[in-house]
């Protein structure tokens, strides 16, 4: 809205040129959802804090967690998401119909997940919507968004499924690239959920791969940029770059207070949103494979949920000690701390083999 304020006085003052530049917004959107988390954060937890607005924490989980996290404000979500669209409606342009899918994305899974938080609060059990419900409406809500994006690009360019360190191998999804979108919007999603279960643990790697594609999203959409890395040129996909500095200086602004150990939790309300669009950005730049690279903890942590699920069943033993994994090193004598930094070492190092799969082609 800011953005297009200023714009529209170009004519007058040629110096409001500067904001034209996608470099400047995203800075200035990054800086914007930072400032915003940065005033409100406090007040925001000693409001939950006063209101015991808190998730009953696992009682199967390290016995850590229990004597030290209970009581400990969640839906810090509403945090994120208030930093976030602050960031985008101010220095988005919101003419361009990619940032309308984002939005989307971002807001309904974030509403999903904030209900969820809100039911586990009202029940007081760490238990909230079920399992299958909670993917039954993640899905309905990513087929919608799905129809958005079809509505809104080209439908030759959503079927195109690119592989990473190859310069010609391009895969024609056809009709499969319904399924498969839903697929990276959901799991992405469900990934990030799985990975935010200690202080920290998520917000840096959500805040590594929204840099990736903040670049990724930059270098595509400019035609010059991209002819040289020798990637998909997507006309007006550099926008997107501004939402993910949002993300960005939101999750920053978040990790202040969400730093162990931690004064409030993001909750489904962060998880769900932030993983979702993720994987809508992904969808966006046309590098949904780059984001299993970058992201790469988010899907190990995924997968080792779905290995020990699948172990119990067909054999009645468990794999891990505890998944998610991270709990797994818990119960092996790893401290929370140590955990998080060895994660974030790893996110570091899968977004720049990410990264550099733009140019090794």
């Amino acid at each position: 809205m800011l953005y297009s304020l200023l714009i529209s006085f170009i004519d007058t003052f040629s110096f409001l040129n500067v904001f034209k530049y996608l470099t400047v917004r995203t800075g200035l959107s990054m800086f914007t959802a930072m400032l915003v988390v940065f005033i409100v954060g406090t007040p925001f937890i000693n409001y939950f804090s006063r209101k015991q607005i808190h998730n009953p924490i696992r009682e199967d989980g390290p016995k850590d967690h229990i004597i030290k996290k209970i009581g400990t404000p969640t839906m810090g979500g509403l945090l994120i998401l208030l930093g976030l669209f602050s960031g985008i409606l101010l220095w988005g342009d919101l003419l361009n119909p990619f940032n309308w899918f984002l939005i989307f994305i971002v807001f309904s899974f974030g509403a999903l997940g904030a209900f969820d938080d809100l039911k586990k609060i009202k029940s007081k059990s760490s238990h909230g919507l079920s399992p299958k419900l909670k993917l039954i409406l993640q899905i309905i809500l990513g087929l919608l968004g799905i129809a958005i994006l079809t509505y809104l690009a080209e439908p030759a360019d959503l079927k195109k499924l690119y592989i990473p360190f190859f310069k010609n191998v391009i895969i024609n999804l056809s009709w499969f690239f319904v399924p498969f979108y839903l697929f990276v919007i959901v799991g992405s999603s469900n990934a990030v959920n799985l990975t935010d279960g200690l202080d920290g643990l998520a917000t840096v790697p959500v805040i590594l791969v929204a840099s990736c594609f903040a670049f990724i999203s930059y270098v595509t959409g400019n035609i010059v940029f991209s002819e040289y890395l020798q990637i998909p040129y997507i006309e007006g996909v550099g926008e997107v770059a501004v939402f993910c500095g949002a993300i960005i200086g939101a999750c920053l602004g978040f990790l202040w207070f969400n730093a162990p150990p931690a004064k409030i939790f993001m909750g489904d309300t962060g998880s769900l949103a932030l993983g979702g669009s993720l994987g809508a950005v992904s969808i966006i730049t046309k590098h949904e494979i780059v984001l299993a690279i970058t992201g790469g903890l988010f899907v190990f942590e995924a997968f080792s949920v779905i290995v020990q699920v699948i172990s119990f069943k067909l054999t009645g033993k468990r794999i891990f000690k505890m998944a998610p994994i991270h709990h797994h090193f818990e119960k092996k004598g790893w401290h929370e701390s140590t955990v998080v930094i060895r994660f974030w070492i790893i996110s570091i190092i899968l977004a720049m083999i990410g990264l550099a799969t733009l140019k090794l082609r």
